[in-house]
């Protein structure tokens, strides 16, 4: 009777375990839960364990999940193993093109196999690994090297997502890249990172340029500095109630100024005025696409003061 409690209880692990691993346990994992090899043999005969790779087992079925091949190809890598590269990638939704064979770096240097590209992980560091999904996997900053090293042509739409998944941390990227030296993908990452990076303008220096675009575009000049609303607005139109807020990132970082910031659009709102913000990597990567969409903007808003002037 005893007998049969604890085996309860093991299968009840197990499958606990399991859950946590979307279905699927290692075989040393299996062993700290008491079961020797012939255990596992005679579970496998019934049916309860489903061998996937060499000592990686799903439990009780055979529909494995995305993650779950992800989580198979590490475990069946050893101890150390990360998902990396394309498959790391999709794990932090850095792309969403799924590879069949996954990609993972290895402590131990191991045999690529028809479902499993491995890796060398000599160059890794303590940084370099982190978990996503309860699968250990590379970090950011690293799968996006190691991405770059694969699928370069990939790599802009990449870093795309990556910023707005609030992935793209570049004091990180730029650690990690002083570390990684030498290693494929390091020359073609900092030169897709160009477009993340603020250009070199002072405050006085944005300004001038945005007005220069306004003029070279034929669009009528703004106020500048002014201040309406108790704020003081870098460009203003005030026929249409528009403004302008030029960007820097070290100009407006931090929480504070991130509160601030959203405080005053809406204040603003509320008093009838629009306002949309310009970087300057935008004004020196794409100054057509922005003064286009400034006219749009404006001609937008004159049709909608004559549709519904103020008081």
């Amino acid at each position: 009777m005893h007998g049969m409690r604890d085996q309860a209880r093991t299968h009840h692990r197990v499958a606990e375990l399991a859950r946590r691993q979307h279905g699927v346990i290692s075989a040393w994992q299996l062993a700290e839960l008491g079961y020797s090899k012939a255990r596992i043999s005679r579970e496998a005969v019934a049916g309860r364990l489903h061998r996937i790779h060499w000592g990686v087992y799903a439990v009780g079925h055979v529909a494995l999940s995305r993650e779950a091949c992800c989580l198979v190809a590490v475990l069946s890598c050893g101890s150390g193993a990360l998902l990396s590269h394309r498959s790391a990638a999709w794990l932090w939704g850095i792309t969403d093109r799924w590879t069949p064979v996954v990609d993972v770096t290895a402590a131990v240097p191991r045999h690529t196999r028809n479902e499993i590209c491995v890796h060398s992980a000599r160059t890794l560091t303590a940084d370099d690994r982190a978990s996503s999904e309860g699968i250990p996997v590379t970090a950011p900053p690293r799968t996006l090297l190691d991405f770059a090293a694969v699928d370069p042509s990939y790599l802009p739409a990449a870093l795309d997502r990556a910023a707005r998944r609030g992935l793209l941390d570049l004091i990180a990227v730029d650690a990690m890249l002083k570390r990684s030296h030498g290693l494929r993908g390091v020359a073609r990452l900092r030169v897709a990172l160009d477009a993340y990076r603020d250009p070199a303008f002072t405050r006085s220096g944005l300004e001038r340029r945005f007005l220069q675009l306004v003029r070279e575009a034929g669009l009528k000049r703004p106020s500048t500095n002014v201040f309406v609303e108790g704020y003081e607005l870098d460009a203003y139109w005030e026929e249409e109630l528009f403004a302008v807020e030029l960007d820097t990132y070290d100009y407006h970082g931090g929480p504070v100024a991130f509160e601030k910031d959203r405080r005053r659009q809406e204040d603003l709102k509320l008093a009838g005025i629009e306002m949309t913000r310009i970087t300057g990597t935008r004004l020196k990567r794409e100054p057509r696409v922005v003064t286009e969409r400034l006219r749009k903007l404006l001609a937008q808003r004159r049709r909608v003061r004559v549709l519904s002037p103020m008081p």
